[in-house]
């Protein structure tokens, strides 16, 4: 049986699949490449970019599509070199002929020794490509991978080359070559450049997660090969949680069918709750691909467009060259508004911010549950109002994201406790201006559902409630709820605490909602 494709390319015999080729517009690519362009092919990580160049060399190799000859080259390797050009230079060429061996041609060995010992590391790649070039009986094309692997001196060069050889083509040069990273070539400049080094570029393709239509068709091919079918619920759950994006899609159908081992007995439907508990051990287990985009969060860049939607800010605070390095490493969708691409990534970034602080809390789930099973929300909250009173500063000030200071401590709180039994869903982002939690506590054959609002008091104390309670009603409308929940963060120096600690009643729309204050 195949299975789902977590680590590493593809393969047909071995995984279910979307075929790469027809995730992209192969007949706009086959065109560039006939017109002897050369351009860049980007996409975060683990979305598919090595399974399509793969695909697309050997399509350009078999000879249906014209006489090429086709060679993909990685350059994964080239983060160990630094600001070294020579090594960077000798990576390239012992790759570019590895890579051309495996297709059975050894000779280039022997031309880049040569090549190596005549030109200087900063010429030596555009030399060795033009002899390489003129020994061809085919245009050549090149698909270089991981290219911004490189940064820095050595990325400079290589682009710079590529850009002087570039109007020897076909004859003497490449006749396409496509750079392939996680960034658009945008983004591939010396600091305080004035433009890229590679303004040959004719366009910039971004490889698209599953569609709908896609993520049901992966996961409709593990139906027919097993009998084991998804419930309807099921399938709308991985799609709500990844909107597409490849590898969560694989990632969430594979702990469901293959690491649970109520999963793997085929006579037996996937349901949404399985989906449910597959998405929580993945997140826990911060398996690797959540675990390279966590570790993003700590860079400036980041940090300055993600902080606003934490906080539920009404404006972006990053530049537009921010946004883009964001939006290029997968963290916000492609497409405005701006906002986290995807629910799992959306939950996965306060976790990991608030991870210290539920690790040093000492509250206990089995404090909130009383005898029944039930969750005792009134006693949670009012919990945490005496907590924040106490703990705020002290949190705030370790909280690199220091806007949303207080919506990440009210969440670390809850995610502490909720954790034991329960899942905390969460809803945020630019111009919201508040933060929407939802609490799940199963209990039995039922699961108890709580609205939990927070806010920041701007202006009047009515004003700020008053709004609050009309926003809670429609998440509570929107998503359902037992109860209502509204907290409203006082972060006025001028008043004190005995002034901002309070909770009262409120009724709105025939509902009575809690209002807690802080």
């Amino acid at each position: 049986m195949r299975h789902f494709n977590t680590e590493g390319p593809v393969e047909a015999a071995e995984h279910y699949l979307i075929p790469p080729l027809e995730r992209i517009d192969r007949e706009q690519i086959l065109t560039l490449i006939r017109r002897r362009k050369y351009f860049v092919l980007h996409a975060p990580r683990q979305t598919g970019k090595t399974s399509t160049l793969l695909a697309l060399r050997d399509l350009l190799n078999s000879g249906s599509e014209g006489d090429f000859r086709c060679v993909y080259a990685s350059f994964e390797m080239g983060r160990t070199v630094g600001e070294d050009v020579g090594s960077a230079t000798r990576l390239i060429l012992d790759e570019l002929a590895d890579a051309a061996r495996s297709q059975g041609d050894g000779s280039l060995e022997g031309l880049w020794r040569e090549v190596a010992a005549t030109a200087a590391p900063e010429a030596a790649v555009k030399r060795a490509l033009a002899r390489w070039t003129e020994a061809e009986a085919h245009p050549l094309v090149l698909l270089l991978d991981e290219v911004d692997s490189f940064t820095g001196a050595p990325l400079l060069s290589l682009l710079s080359q590529l850009r002087a050889g570039y109007p020897d083509r076909p004859r003497r040069f490449p006749q396409s070559v496509v750079l392939c990273g996680l960034r658009d070539v945008r983004d591939y400049r010396a600091p305080g450049a004035a433009g890229s080094p590679f303004n040959i570029k004719a366009m910039s393709l971004r490889l698209g997660d599953f569609t709908e239509v896609e993520t049901g068709t992966l996961l409709a091919q593990h139906t027919a090969e097993s009998g084991q079918v998804f419930e309807k619920e099921a399938l709308q759950a991985i799609w709500d949680g990844t909107q597409g994006q490849p590898w969560l899609v694989n990632a969430l159908a594979r702990e469901a069918c293959f690491e649970s081992e109520a999963g793997r007995d085929r006579r037996r439907a996937i349901t949404a709750r399985d989906i449910a508990e597959g998405r929580e051990r993945l997140i826990r287990g911060r398996r690797t691909h959540l675990d390279n985009l966590a570790v993003r969060l700590g860079e400036g860049r980041v940090r300055r467009v993600i902080e606003p939607l934490l906080a539920g800010g009404p404006k972006r605070a990053g530049s537009t060259r921010d946004v883009e390095y964001v939006r290029d490493l997968g963290l916000i969708a492609p497409d405005r508004p701006l906002r986290v691409a995807n629910p799992i990534y959306a939950e996965v970034i306060p976790r990991e911010l608030t991870e210290v602080m539920e690790d040093e809390l000492e509250e206990q789930t089995a404090w909130y549950v009383d005898a029944d099973g039930a969750l005792d929300v009134e006693k949670l909250l009012g919990a945490f109002q005496q907590f924040f009173r106490e703990h705020s500063e002290h949190w705030a000030g370790r909280f690199e994201y220091a806007e949303a200071g207080p919506q990440l401590i009210l969440q670390g709180f809850l995610q502490r406790i909720v954790n034991g039994g329960g899942r905390l869903e969460r809803e945020y982002g630019l111009g919201r201006g508040r933060t929407d939690l939802m609490i799940a506590w199963p209990r039995g054959d039922r699961t108890d559902r709580f609205a939990v609002e927070c806010k920041v008091q701007h202006g009047s104390r009515a004003a700020t409630i008053r709004e609050g309670l009309g926003q809670l009603a429609g998440y509570m409308d929107r998503l359902g709820g037992e109860a209502g929940h509204l907290v409203v963060f006082d972060r006025s120096a001028e008043r004190s605490w005995e002034e901002k600690i309070y909770r009262r009643e409120e009724a709105f729309e025939g509902r009575t909602v809690t209002v807690w204050g802080m």
